[in-house]
């Protein structure tokens, strides 16, 4: 069954939208759009505009759009920590910073056992403050989204930076491009896409589910498999269904991992976020756009 912009594949999806609703196309001129984040106290969202080098900012005060960072070491994964400043991954800069309140940076990571990572992807901060975040080898194959170089590391990991120690932990190792990432509502369970078919012929589009114990992950079993093309960057709601980017646009995946309904986006969605007042409305960064449209469920608070 479609509705506009809708497809309802399972009758549950019918609770989690809106019937009156439409798809908006808030903003266009990116080259390949990432890591939106949502900033309630200033009603604005920051995301990446990652080959050319740029961070905007969408105000949806006015809708407008300008320039957050310029240049942005071809910043991909945003996000907000428990005291409401930028977190970003860059792919140039092959490290995880922090925005200040006064606008500078602080570097929380930059290698692992002296070795430079590849290139940060996306990145979470969970209730206690740790820092979550993935480190496929995107922005060191290829000129485009960073610069050609050498992979130091020799793998492409996920990784967990203590909230009171600043400590830099290995967490995850068996990953062929590790991308986006999530927690369940409750933060039991952590969420990670593998985007390895890029590389590999036959390899991974899929979402792994991890049980959470501390700061260590226990599991990893496939949660879902992409149906068109791969799952990038996704959020959780309230509810604990998955909203995740695809080839189509947003794939809606119950907690089960069942793909329940889809929100079609004529373009390649490589990620979206939760935002507005009531934080019911997905922001979708499409290949070249910012799009929106309002739901009727919530981002989960983390």
């Amino acid at each position: 069954m479609f509705l506009d912009h809708l497809e309802i594949i399972d009758p549950a999806f019918k609770k989690l939208i809106l019937m009156n609703t439409h798809l908006e196309r808030l903003w266009q001129g990116a080259r390949w759009m990432e890591g939106p984040a949502w900033f309630g106290a200033g009603r604005y969202l920051v995301f990446s505009d990652i080959p050319n080098c740029r961070m905007m900012r969408y105000d949806d005060t006015d809708g407008s759009v300008s320039e957050f960072r310029n240049p942005s070491n071809n910043s991909n994964g945003n996000t907000m920590d428990r005291q409401g400043r930028l977190i970003t991954c860059e792919h140039l800069g092959r490290r995880v910073v922090r925005t200040e309140y006064d606008g500078s940076l602080t570097v929380l990571a930059d290698n692992f056992e002296g070795k430079r990572f590849n290139s940060p992807n996306d990145v979470i901060v969970d209730t206690t403050g740790a820092i979550w975040f993935t480190d496929p080898s995107y922005g060191i194959d290829w000129e485009y989204e960073g610069a050609k170089l050498d992979h130091e590391v020799g793998s492409n990991n996920v990784y967990r930076i203590d909230p009171a120690s600043g400590k830099l932990e290995l967490i995850a190792d068996d990953f062929v491009q590790p991308n986006g990432l999530a927690f369940s509502p409750d933060e039991t369970i952590l969420y990670i896409a593998d985007t390895g078919a890029t590389h590999v012929d036959g390899g991974p589009a899929h979402i792994r589910k991890f049980k959470v114990e501390g700061s260590r992950l226990s599991g990893g079993e496939v949660f879902a498999t992409c149906t068109a093309g791969l799952f990038d960057g996704f959020r959780v709601d309230h509810h604990g269904n998955i909203w995740s980017s695809s080839a189509e646009g947003v794939h809606c995946l119950s907690p089960e991992g069942k793909l329940i309904g889809k929100i079609k986006v004529p373009e390649v969605v490589s990620n979206v976020c939760f935002g507005g007042p009531k934080r019911n409305r997905l922001f979708i960064c499409g290949t070249t756009s910012l799009y929106a449209t309002f739901l009727n469920t919530k981002g989960a608070t983390i």
